[in-house]
């Protein structure tokens, strides 16, 4: 992807100190540049490429962070002897403003250079198929843009906002309003909701990757920005609309029937077979690949976008088999905690016991991508070899198809459809279970519930013959065996429904970090609930018991911070941005 971009890096992005109350040196005047910035239009179809790439070179500077700064500061992670100071600080949030990964001018590069493709595209032009030439990385851009300026507000609590392109010193002396997170949030609703049904672009096949998946679908974004603002039914409509549409009209997007499973004749529980971990090494387009977007990464270890993801969670020979990002004893309590149910080979539901060793027992998601070996090698002093699965490539996953079904579900249990969301968790949906299952429960809300389309001959859900064509399941079934069938896996029925909702969500919590671990979203799902429930709590209890409950004060001296006010949740960056500096 770096080398493609040398062509559109051409005039000066300024200095930026406009972004502050205080100018200060926000960011050097040389330090950046703008796409194409020697036009005053892009009027051609070689600019939509140049442009496009350029955007995308910006980006894999933020891949690295948005994992760490998601993971790191999270429950289910944890760091040890090998691991830097920059990374410790995250985790720790001690995070000065000369920390490699608190950088924001960084996420204003990516923004400047999409405010200039945005004020300058002729969208309007079209080609001799009567196509609009950049209709298709205009909406990309866009997504790009608010992708962008989430993840900045997630950060940094409140940032500098500005959406037009900055050229020159005057540009940069300018003052801005600074917006919160569901300021941005329904902002870029209305700015990017009409393109959602753009294709996105396609430049074929760039380093062995479908370049579709560059793009992030607006669909989705959509359903991400209304779920941070509060609007609940628009986010589960925003994620549905992705999930029926993304393989075209009259077709499907199930949830998919692979699992980490015991093997139904063991009954000594010693052999599980493994169809879940090989999603995180598979990046295609096709109609039923879990991977939905990343950021490419860079090639070439010299250049400077190149993801260390590898080297910090698995045991490389570029890190003499040192890891710096290790699971939690959180994580490992969480798995554990779950119930397993098996369907043995004479179709009998048993429990399969959860005190099983060597994070055998409970969940098996966590075994089937985190392994930690014994290991000697005479060029080191490790004794303990970790493999991750879920960092074997270069580049940087960002939406996969599992995130959206249980963001979807966040969604509904927040909209007042809690039995929605935990079928979602349990059986996994189709119309015979909306019309079974959960209208009758809502019978007041038909009409909402209707737009929810799963034809059950597109949407089967798995059952005891295991048919080759069933496609759909729960969740909790990618890890925790039968589900549907587990008595001990229920919903939670409460005196009102305002109980009903947070403790489906606490499920839905529970099922993120088995899903996701390792991948980015933990802190900022905890954030989310957090900040809904206006409970600092919810996210500071589970942080403090990262190495367990026995330890809750040992994190607490090593945090140092206190969580419980949530001003301390944001970076801050030269005393200039960041909710502790206000």
């Amino acid at each position: 992807m770096k080398r493609l971009s040398y062509i559109v890096l051409t005039v000066l992005f300024g200095g930026m100190s406009c972004m502050l109350s205080s100018c200060g040196d926000f960011l050097d005047q040389e330090s950046d540049r703008v796409i194409d910035a020697n036009k005053n239009h892009l009027n051609n179809a070689s600019d939509t490429l140049y442009s496009a790439i350029g955007v995308m070179n910006k980006m894999q500077a933020l891949a690295d962070r948005t994992i760490l700064l998601g993971e790191l500061r999270g429950d289910l992670v944890d760091v040890n002897n090998y691991t830097s100071s920059s990374l410790r600080d995250i985790a720790n949030f001690n995070v000065a403003s000369d920390n490699p990964y608190n950088s924001p001018r960084d996420y204003y590069a990516v923004i400047n250079n999409c405010n200039y493709f945005i004020a300058n595209a002729d969208t309007a032009l079209k080609n001799n198929r009567n196509e609009k030439i950049f209709l298709k990385e205009y909406a990309a851009i866009k997504a790009y843009r608010a992708w962008t300026y989430l993840q900045l507000a997630l950060n940094y609590g409140e940032v500098p906002f500005v959406t037009e392109p900055i050229l020159n010193k005057d540009g940069a002396d300018k003052q801005y309003e600074k917006k919160g997170i569901k300021e941005i949030c329904d902002y870029f609703i209305d700015d990017i909701a009409k393109l959602a049904d753009v294709e996105k672009p396609s430049y074929g096949t760039i380093r062995n990757n479908d370049s579709k998946l560059f793009f992030f679908p607006i669909y989705v974004l959509l359903g991400d920005l209304n779920l941070w603002a509060g609007h609940y039914r628009e986010a589960a409509l925003n994620y549905y609309k992705y999930i029926a549409n993304r393989n075209g009209s009259n077709s499907s997007y199930p949830i998919g029937v692979n699992t980490v499973a015991w093997q139904q004749s063991d009954t000594k529980w010693t052999r599980y077979s493994d169809r879940w971990s090989n999603v995180f090494s598979t990046e295609n387009t096709n109609a039923n690949t879990e991977l939905i977007a990343e950021i490419p990464g860079d090639s070439i270890p010299s250049e400077g976008n190149y993801s260390q993801l590898r080297n910090y969670f698995n045991s490389t020979s570029d890190n003499d088999y040192k890891v710096s990002i290790v699971a939690s004893q959180a994580l490992k309590n969480l798995s554990q905690a779950q119930q397993y149910c098996q369907l043995n080979s004479s179709n009998e539901v048993v429990y399969v016991p959860n005190t099983l060793s060597g994070n055998m027992g409970g969940d098996l998601r966590l075994a089937s991508v985190y392994n930690e070996d014994a290991f000697s090698h005479s060029n080191s002093s490790v004794a303990t070899s970790i493999s991750n699965k879920k960092y074997v490539t270069r580049n940087i996953h960002i939406y996969r198809r599992s995130m959206v079904y249980l963001r979807m579900a966040e969604a509904l249990n927040r909209a007042g459809f809690p039995r929605f969301a935990f079928a979602i968790l349990k059986t996994g949906v189709n119309n015979t279970v909306l019309d079974e299952d959960i209208l009758p429960y809502y019978p007041e809300e038909e009409a909402f519930l209707k737009q929810f389309d799963f034809p059950t001959n597109r949407y089967k859900l798995r059952t005891k013959a295991e048919n080759a064509d069933e496609n759909t399941m729960g969740i909790h079934s990618h890890g925790s065996g039968w589900s549907d069938l587990n008595e001990q896996y229920v919903y939670p029925a409460k005196e009102t429904e305002a109980e009903e909702e947070e403790a489906v969500e606490d499920l839905i919590i529970n099922e993120d970090g088995l899903e996701f671990a390792f991948e980015g979203t933990r802190f900022y799902d905890l954030m989310r609930v957090a900040l809904r429930r206006n409970d600092p709590s919810y996210l500071a209890d589970r942080i403090y018991d990262r190495r367990g409950t026995d330890h809750t004060a040992e994190m607490k001296s090593l945090i140092g911070v206190d969580l419980n006010n949530k001003a301390n949740w944001y970076l801050n960056w030269n005393g200039q941005l960041g909710l502790n500096n206000q």
